[in-house]
C-alpha cells in the first residue's frame, strides 16, 4: 500500500497509488500518508524548494482538517502534521518557528491523550514528543517551563513500545522510531542494530530500514556490516535517491583503509547532495584520504577547499572546522588508529598503536588523543579496566582545553559505570561530560548525558 511505499522511500509510487483513491472514507489516511511522504523526503534531501512546497500543502491540509467534526482522528492529524512541520523547520535551521510548532503539537497531543486515552495512534506522536523534550539540555529547562512543556525519554519509549505491540497500522512506523531513538538518543547502538535486523525479517529490503541500519552499524563500529547493507541498498535503488548514503559509504571505506575508493564516494556525495550539511567534512575527509595516501600536495588543496565550503551546523562539520584551524598536518598513525577503531578493525588498530612511539607525539593535544584512542579501542574490545584507566588519563591530560576527548571520555565512563551498576559514579561522569563549556560535540554529548541520567532514574 501507499503507506509502506513511503516507508520504503518510494514517495512517487506512493503518490500514484493515492491519486487513484477517490473514496471520501480514505481522505484522512491520504492526508497522513502524503504529509509523512513529504516529511521523509525533505528530511532526507534537505531540499529548500520541497520544504517551501510542503509549507503550502501543510496549510491547505490543516484547513481541511479544521472543518472535520471533533474526534480523536482530527486531533491526531493536527498534532502529527504540526510535529512533522516542526521537524522540517528544525532541520533547515528555523529554530524559533520549530519550537512554536512543537509546542502546538505537544498541546494538541496532550488534549487527545486526555480526551481519548484508548486511541492508540496518538501514542506515536506523543511518544516522539516525549523523547524530543526529554532530551533537551538542562540549560533550556526554563524555556520549556515557560512554554508549559516537559518530556521524558523513557516515557516516550513506553508509548512507542505500546504502539509497537498493538494491532495499529502504525506499528511498523513505531518499530522504526523505537530503534532509531534507541540508537541516536540512548546510544544503545548494538540493540538498535539487532532491532533493525528484526525489522528486515518483517520488511525485507525496506530501504528506510536498510538506511537506518547502515547508520547504526557505523555508530556501533561495524563498518563491514554497514558495507553489506549498503550493497543491499544498491540493489534496491528505485525511489528517493539517498545521497547521504554515499557519505556513509565513504566513511565506511575510510575506516577500512580503502582511501582511494573513499575519495570516489565522498565526491559522489558532494556532487548529488543539495544541502550544505556534511560538505565541509567531506572535503576535509578527502584531504585526510590524500594525506594517508602520502599525497601531501593534493591533501593541501582539499584542506583549503574545506575551509571555504559548507556550514558548521552538523557535528562532523564543526569538528572539521576546528581541525582546519590547526597548523600542520595531523598525525597519520593517530588518524589510522581512530578510523580502524571506528570501523571495528581492532587488530589493525592495535597493530598501529603498538608501532606508535610516545616521542612521535608533537603536542599536548596529540598526547591526549593518544590516550583517548587507546581508551576507545579498549572499550570497544570490552577491556573495561584498561578503558577506564585510559579515559581517566584523557580527562587529566586535557584539563579545560576545548577538545572533545575529555567530554566524550566522561560520557563513555558514565556508560561503563551504568553497565557495572555503579550509578553514583555514572551520575558523576555524565554531569562532568555536560560541564565542559566549549567543544565541537557539545550539543550531542550533552543530549546523550541527559538521556542517560534520566533513564538511570528509572533503573535505580
Amino acid at each position: 500500500n501507499a503507506y509502506h511505499l513511503v516507508l520504503n522511500l518510494q514517495p512517487d509510487k506512493a503518490q500514484l497509488l493515492l491519486n487513484k483513491s477517490s473514496s471520501p472514507s480514505e481522505e484522512l489516511y491520504k492526508i497522513y500518508v502524503q504529509s509523512l511522504s513529504e516529511t521523509v523526503d525533505v528530511l532526507i534531501t534537505e531540499d529548500q524548494k520541497k520544504f517551501d512546497q510542503m509549507e503550502i500543502n501543510f496549510h491547505q491540509r490543516l484547513q481541511y482538517i479544521d472543518k472535520l467534526p471533533e474526534g480523536p482522528e482530527k486531533l491526531f492529524l493536527q498534532a502529527e502534521l504540526t510535529l512533522q512541520k516542526g521537524f522540517n523547520q528544525l532541520n533547515i535551521g528555523q529554530n524559533i518557528n520549530s519550537v512554536l510548532s512543537i509546542r502546538k503539537a505537544y498541546n494538541i497531543a496532550q488534549e487527545c491523550i486526555k480526551k481519548y486515552p484508548s486511541f492508540v495512534p496518538i501514542k506515536k506522536t506523543y511518544g516522539v514528543l516525549q523523547v524530543m523534550l526529554g532530551s533537551v539540555p538542562d540549560k533550556y529547562h526554563w524555556l520549556m517551563s515557560l512554554l508549559g512543556m516537559k518530556g521524558s525519554v523513557s516515557m516516550g519509549q513506553k508509548h512507542l513500545q505500546e504502539l509497537r505491540d498493538s494491532k495499529s497500522s502504525l506499528n511498523s512506523e513505531a518499530k522504526i522510531l523505537f530503534f532509531t531513538i534507541k540508537g541516536f538518543i540512548s546510544q544503545q547502538f548494538a540493540e538498535a542494530v539487532i532491532g533493525f535486523d528484526e525489522c528486515l525479517k518483517e520488511y525485507p529490503n525496506n530501504r528506510l530500514v536498510l538506511f537506518l541500519a547502515v547508520n547504526m552499524c557505523m555508530k556501533d563500529s561495524k563498518s563491514e556490516k554497514a558495507l553489506e547493507y549498503i550493497s543491499a541498498l544498491d540493489q534496491f535503488n528505485q525511489g528517493l535517491p539517498v545521497y547521504y548514503l554515499e557519505y556513509l559509504h565513504a566513511e565506511a571505506l575510510l575506516n577500512k583503509g580503502d582511501y582511494q575508493n573513499a575519495i570516489t564516494f565522498y565526491q559522489k556525495f558532494l556532487k548529488g547532495y543539495r544541502s550544505q550539511s556534511f560538505k565541509k567534512d567531506a572535503h576535509y575527509k578527502i584531504a585526510i584520504c590524500y594525506w594517508l595516501l602520502n599525497n601531501e600536495s593534493e591533501s593541501k588543496v582539499y584542506f583549503e577547499k574545506a575551509k571555504i565550503t559548507g556550514k558548521d551546523i552538523a557535528d562532523p562539520d564543526k569538528n572539521a572546522s576546528i581541525q582546519l584551524e590547526e597548523n600542520g598536518l595531523p598525525n597519520q598513525k593517530l588518524l589510522k588508529v581512530r578510523f580502524a577503531t571506528d570501523g571495528g578493525y581492532y587488530k589493525e588498530a592495535k597493530r598501529i598503536v603498538q608501532s606508535l612511539q610516545y616521542s612521535e607525539l608533537r603536542s599536548l593535544k596529540e598526547q591526549t588523543e593518544y590516550f583517548y584512542r587507546q581508551a576507545r579501542l579498549a572499550h570497544n574490545t570490552e577491556e573495561y579496566s584498561l578503558a577506564k584507566f585510559f579515559y581517566e588519563e584523557t580527562i587529566k591530560l586535557a584539563k579545560e582545553n576545548p577538545w572533545y576527548f575529555a567530554p566524550n571520555a566522561a560520557l563513555q565512563l558514565g556508560y561503563i559505570y551504568i553497565d557495572q551498576k555503579d550509578f553514583a559514579k555514572a551520575k558523576k561522569y555524565f554531569e562532568l561530560a555536560m560541564s565542559y563549556k566549549k567543544h565541537e560535540y557539545k550539543s550531542s554529548i550533552d543530549l546523550r548525558s541527559k538521556a542517560a541520567l534520566e533513564q538511570m532514574k528509572v533503573k535505580v
